[in-house]
């Protein structure tokens, strides 16, 4: 059941950072899903520690893990974005 819930949320996550760097018309739920489910593993190592919480993938759904895990995955978005185009967008 948890992992349905991870690919629920990961795959909104990933919308919305999507959503915020301009990426959405290039990607399909499939690497939405992806990207939040990466992307909140990313915040996980580097947000969370900092910020005193989880993430989606630590069970934690309260607002400051999903917020890690939104900023986790605009992160990985301009990661990508940085070596696909050679600007972050």
């Amino acid at each position: 059941m948890n992992i349905i819930i991870w690919l629920i949320v990961g795959g909104i996550i990933g919308w919305i950072a999507s959503l915020i760097m301009g990426t959405d018309e290039s990607q399909g739920i499939l690497l939405n899903v992806i990207v939040g489910i990466v992307g909140a593993l990313i915040g996980g190592f580097l947000l969370a520690p900092l910020f005193g919480t989880g993430t989606i993938t630590e069970g934690d759904f309260s607002l400051s893990g999903l917020l890690v895990s939104l900023l986790g995955a605009i992160i990985l978005l301009a990661i990508v974005n940085l070596f696909r185009r050679g600007t972050v967008r």
